[in-house]
């Protein structure tokens, strides 16, 4: 495996991952309401509790995405 086959991994994985991040927001922005409903059902939260954990969600994962794909990505561009 050559330094382009993981450079363009990389480069895709953080294309993905931030596909799923978009998309997590998309759906805690518009049917909040509904979601909060679904998982009120199953887990007893308040609305606070419920945006803090979907907040608190998308925080450590753009951070984990931000470590572990865009960083070395940068890095092997710079190198490379």
């Amino acid at each position: 495996m050559n330094i382009e086959t993981v450079r363009n991994a990389l480069l895709w994985c953080t294309i993905i991952n931030y596909g799923i991040l978009i998309v997590w927001f998309v759906f805690f922005i518009f049917p909040h309401e509904w979601l909060y409903r679904l998982w009120g059902g199953w887990f007893r939260m308040r609305p606070e509790q419920d945006d803090a954990l979907n907040l608190g969600g998308m925080a450590v994962f753009k951070i984990l995405v931000i470590i572990f794909n865009l960083v070395p990505y940068i890095a092997l561009r710079i190198v490379g």
